[in-house]
């Protein structure tokens, strides 16, 4: 299986990691909920991002 790298998202405060049954991590944005423009799932990886806010993904709430 391919690992991909998520950029941004692996290190920001608005993203968390969700797998599917298949085994395929997705990277869904947090800012999604407040400004629909931002796309849920960003294509990956994610270089630049004007909403970036450094912080542990996996500690995000479920």
């Amino acid at each position: 299986m391919r690992v991909v790298d998520p950029g941004l998202c692996g290190r920001c405060a608005e993203s968390r990691p969700l797998v599917s049954g298949r085994g395929s991590t997705f990277w869904r944005c947090g800012v999604h909920d407040r400004d629909p423009r931002v796309p849920k799932y960003p294509p990956l990886p994610v270089r630049r991002c004007p909403f970036f806010r450094a912080g542990d993904p996996e500690a995000a709430p479920a």
